[in-house]
């Protein structure tokens, strides 16, 4: 089988998250990515937990590993006058160019698309940034909890009478990359028909827009600003996550019709609720889901989460476990589609990597360990720059390769 993105060169600046959940595509899949990093400033992720044994350091942390897994690293302290040279000579080497820097760093070493087209016109560089390029806010920094907040995301999380609460990690990070390997991957198949390469200038901020499209479009439509509103929902009902018999245990039940809850009446023993004046239509679960709720959580709350939602289920009412992370790695469906991929790391030994949620009918991905911080300078410089040893240990020496 061919993967998607053998032959492609990927000079990957990326740090953190989203640049490198996007680059990790073109490793899993053929492409050759080579990751610049630096023992002076080195990535966050490095050292963000879970690390091995608890204890930490550039190569311990399984944050960072399953995000980069496959990649090569090279070492190259970007404050050093001559990195910039070695940098160039790789961006001619290179198809694609990637970056998610606040703008103006990668402009200041010389290193932005103008520069990089004069000596690789057919170069596709990707840039994304907290709220893009021009504009008032374009040299804000941040991170991903920062743009949740900016991007109306916590706005909408939580409950109504408490702070707004950021969803889980860097959230918008996790939503993105799928976007941009769209776009970059549009631009490699423009260039192959046309020879050009082109600069995609990628807006954290409005990617992110699109996932709360709906509270956006009721503005727009109605000027109504939709908040908080915990588990419920503007029109179903039931709509909750409830209590199951066990330390924190819970399932998610929902009911989006009437045939839906009167099978969940039959479910509950209580066939009689349908017909209660309070719960016969939608509207009238609506007007009294705090009464609805405390029914149906005084069903589940001695049962076991998984036998209610198989129960559900069975009866063709939407239910899902609230599952916890051992929960996930049980999980018969994630363990038939062979998500969780274990891979073996110098440092961290053997651990789980996530594969891709999609499955390639003429290919398959090529899982390989995240990198050691600065594992493959000495095969970059003589495999692609071509340097002789005298050459790469005077760089060594100087700091360039550090």
């Amino acid at each position: 089988m061919t993967a998607p993105f053998q032959g492609v060169k990927v000079l990957d600046f990326c740090w953190v998250a989203i640049g490198p959940m996007t680059t990790r595509y073109f490793s899993d899949f053929g492409a050759t990515v080579i990751r610049i990093e630096s023992t002076h400033r080195i990535d966050t992720l490095r050292t963000a937990t879970p690390v091995k044994d608890g204890i930490s350091g550039p190569n311990r942390s399984a944050y960072f590993a399953n995000y980069n897994g496959g990649k090569k690293s090279m070492a190259l302290n970007m404050s050093h006058p001559k990195a910039r040279e070695i940098a160039l000579e790789l961006a001619k080497w290179a198809d694609v160019v990637t970056e998610n820097f606040t703008p103006g760093v990668i402009e200041r070493w010389g290193l932005g698309y103008d520069d990089l087209y004069q000596i690789n016109p057919e170069v596709i560089m990707f840039s994304a940034s907290m709220q893009g390029r021009g504009g008032p806010y374009s040299n804000h920094p941040g991170f991903g909890p920062v743009l949740t907040a900016l991007s109306g995301h916590t706005y909408l999380t939580g409950w109504p009478d408490r702070t707004p609460t950021s969803p889980y990690g860097a959230y918008t990070d996790f939503l993105l990359p799928h976007l941009a390997i769209s776009a970059i991957s549009a631009a490699l198949d423009h260039r192959s028909r046309t020879g050009e390469g082109q600069y995609i200038d990628f807006s954290q901020l409005e990617g992110s827009l699109y996932f709360v499209a709906p509270a956006l479009m009721d503005y727009a439509a109605n000027k109504r600003i939709q908040t908080r509103q915990g588990n419920l929902h503007p029109i179903y009902a039931p709509h909750n996550a409830y209590p199951c018999y066990g330390d924190d245990r819970w399932c998610a039940i929902v009911c989006c019709n009437d045939v839906e809850w009167q099978a969940l009446c039959r479910l509950m023993d209580l066939p009689q609720l349908a017909n209660d004046p309070r719960f016969r239509t939608s509207d009238d679960r609506k007007a009294n889901e705090v009464s609805l709720d405390k029914i149906i959580a005084s069903w589940t709350n001695t049962k076991d989460a998984f036998e209610i939602m198989h129960a559900c289920q069975k009866a063709k009412v939407p239910a899902g476990v609230v599952q916890t992370c051992q929960d996930l790695f049980n999980d018969p469906q994630l363990k038939h589609r062979e998500h969780y991929v274990f891979l073996d790391h110098p440092e961290i030994g053997h651990h789980a990597y996530d594969a891709n949620c999609f499955h390639l009918s003429d290919s398959q991905p090529l899982y390989q360990p995240a990198p050691l911080l600065g594992e493959h300078t000495e095969w970059v410089c003589q495999d692609i720059l071509g340097l002789s040893e005298e050459q790469i240990k005077a760089f060594t020496e100087s700091g360039v390769f550090a």
